[in-house]
């Protein structure tokens, strides 16, 4: 009890009997935690074959950048700044190819197979059946400095939703904080008290508070694993932003029954629509790349699947016993508790034996995005500094972990260590190019190979567009024809200057993580506001000046690159009206209007989203009546 706020109806360690709650129908579940029989669903000879034909394909892609790679730098003979930059363009470059060809895998399935999800997850059919639900799932809201008032609004549209299938009488409903603020706390504690009012006699529903964050949130699941996890067969941890049908959760228990080899099983988490306009339209292509992306992943990851921590169903007596995360030794920003602890997670699962598996599938299963640039990138340094830690030998040295498990590690590294590489790739070009002798270096060549790259990475959002525009009302899904190749084509601007404006501070956290800087993880900002220009100076001054910078050392060198130059450095030179212009409500506003960057949810709303945009609106409460994110520390 010494790390829990005072005990009361809605706070404390006390049974759900105890709190006005009944726990399990009937008796506790026993959870005997024995290594589960493997169905191998692909088979085990083909899944290994598509796993070489990935392997195969990505060295493929990788020796078909290197090879033209060498050859141009070589053209004048290989000197010490050319060695540096193939080295740098090793880095980045697999993490491009992978991407590639994982969402070319998705596209031709997604063309060419009668039942594209079927052939990838066909696991997923046991979820179509009408069979009663028989174990008890626990749902759960990690919270820590939120708006309280935001979050258990969507909390209590998933129970309504569920509520709605006749299923709901198996789940119990937990909202776990963390949070550090007074105030936010008291206000936590007057969201779920009016919840459970609302709800009525016999609400399953159960607040509890840390005093401390130990662990951070894979330490706030802990805790509700060592007080209540004995109680459930299943769990479904959400976030703040999250939001899940009742009809999607049921058909997710229904697999996990059905399929008890089964450890996690992830859904596929979308954008729900946003009044940003950088929020729009960075979902509007995310969810183009991550579609045929993740449909290609599934097929040769199998029983590896990822996990993201939330909007996903775990069974709860294996990650109980397999899943406790280290304490990483040392001292700095990489040592401590494990930060991005779910896909460290899912390796731990598959290594007891557990498959991981995801719902490669839109439908059901929402997030917001972050509303400005500068939102975004507080994430992704939180984010990059997680996925980093997995450097430390106490995880990418696991001992007993599948090989694909450990490439899945790997690939979390490298998707932001290329970063740096690109940047370090970018500073170099005007150096080499005023050093190489003109005559003999093969500029065609060289600005072709840079097209030819900076089309690879755009390939998969780019497959995503193609496959709505080929199937059949896929477009009038989005808003008609016109207004969604206009989307496309504005999400190509936009993720180019957002590719620029990110990885320089993506850069600059990198180095900065070797001489001890950290990032804070606490609650974020989740609805539209506004950017200030000072506020975005103050966060990209120096992204700008590497712009300057970039292009003063061509005009100086070789001034008669300055038009390829200024196309390459646009990002960096336009970060700050980018972020600003990108944030204004006048912008969302005038996409929202004129149906741009819409998704389908925007279009015919699930009655989940059209809850909650009726919520909003309520002159009740909602996003707007609620706390902003506390700055405290985490």
């Amino acid at each position: 009890m010494n790390d829990l706020v005072r005990p009361t109806v809605l706070t404390g360690s006390r049974p759900l009997e105890e709190c006005g709650d009944r726990g399990a129908a009937g008796a506790v579940p026993s959870h005997t935690v024995e290594r589960p029989v493997q169905t191998n669903a692909e088979g085990g000879v083909a899944i290994g074959r598509r796993r070489l034909l990935v392997a195969g394909l990505t060295l493929a892609g990788f020796l078909g950048l290197m090879i033209p790679a060498v050859a141009i730098l070589a053209a004048d003979g290989l000197g010490a700044l050319d060695v540096v930059m193939l080295l740098a363009f090793a880095l980045a470059a697999p993490w491009t190819v992978l991407g590639l060809v994982n969402a070319a895998i998705g596209f031709a399935i997604a063309r060419l197979a009668r039942d594209p999800f079927a052939a990838v997850a066909p696991f997923a059919a046991a979820g179509d059946a009408e069979t009663p639900i028989r174990g008890r799932i626990a749902v759960f809201m990690t919270l820590r400095n939120e708006d309280a008032a935001r979050a258990i609004r969507r909390l209590a549209i998933v129970r309504d939703s569920l509520a709605a299938t006749g299923e709901g009488g198996a789940f119990d409903w937990y909202v776990l904080s963390d949070t550090s603020d007074p105030a936010i706390a008291a206000r936590e504690e007057s969201e779920v008290a009016a919840w459970r009012a609302a709800a009525g006699p016999g609400a399953r529903i159960v607040y509890r508070r840390r005093a401390h964050n130990v662990g951070y949130k894979a330490g706030n699941v802990r805790d509700f694993l060592e007080r209540w996890g004995a109680r459930y067969d299943l769990m479904l941890p959400l976030d703040a932003d999250s939001l899940m049908s009742g009809a999607e959760i049921v058909r997710m228990t229904r697999i996990m029954e059905a399929h008890p080899e089964i450890g996690i099983l992830q859904s596929l988490v979308v954008g729900a629509p946003a009044a940003s306009g950088f929020a729009r339209i960075f979902q509007f292509g995310m969810r183009q790349g991550m579609r045929p992306y993740t449909l290609g992943a599934a097929w040769w990851t199998g029983d590896c699947g990822p996990y993201w921590g939330h909007n996903a169903l775990v069974r709860v007596a294996p990650f109980r016993e397999h899943c406790r995360l280290p304490t990483l030794s040392g001292r700095g920003p990489l040592a401590g508790a494990v930060l991005s602890h779910d896909q460290i997670e899912a390796v731990l699962m598959r290594r007891a034996g557990w498959e991981v598996r995801v719902l490669p599938r839109e439908g059901g299963s929402w997030e917001d995005n972050p509303p400005t640039f500068l939102d975004f990138s507080k994430r992704d340094l939180r984010w990059c500094q997680g996925n980093l830690q997995y450097l430390h030998p106490t995880l990418i040295g696991m001992r007993g972990l599948p090989p694909t498990s450990r490439l899945q590690l790997v690939s979390a590294i490298m998707m932001f260590a290329a970063v740096p590489a690109m940047t370090l790739i970018l500073a170099l070009a005007p150096v080499i190019a005023a050093t190489t002798d003109p005559a003999r270096f093969p500029v065609g060549a060289a600005l072709s190979f840079y097209a030819a790259f900076l089309a690879l990475s755009l390939a998969p959002r780019a497959l995503g567009v193609l496959d709505v525009a080929l199937t059949p009302g896929g477009m009038a899904a989005y808003g008609g024809r016109r207004r969604f190749l206009a989307s496309a084509a504005i999400e190509f601007v936009f993720s180019a200057f957002l590719g620029a404006a990110a990885s320089l501070r993506l850069t600059l956290f990198i180095l900065g993580l070797a001489f001890g800087r950290t990032t804070v993880w606490n609650g974020q900002a989740r609805d539209a506001h506004g950017l200030a220009w000072p506020d975005a100076a103050r966060g990209l001054w120096t992204t700008t000046a590497f712009g300057v910078g970039m292009m003063g050392l061509v005009l100086v060198l070789v001034p008669a690159a300055w038009p390829v130059a200024l196309v390459m450095c646009a990002g960096y030179l336009l970060a700050i009206p980018f972020a600003v212009l990108t944030a204004e409500p006048a912008f969302g506003r005038a996409l929202a209007r004129a149906g741009l960057c819409a998704i389908p949810e925007e279009i015919a709303p699930p009655p989940e989203i059209a809850a909650l945009a009726r919520a909003e609106v309520s002159p009740k409460g909602g996003a707007r009546a609620g706390l902003a994110p506390s700055r405290v520390a985490a």
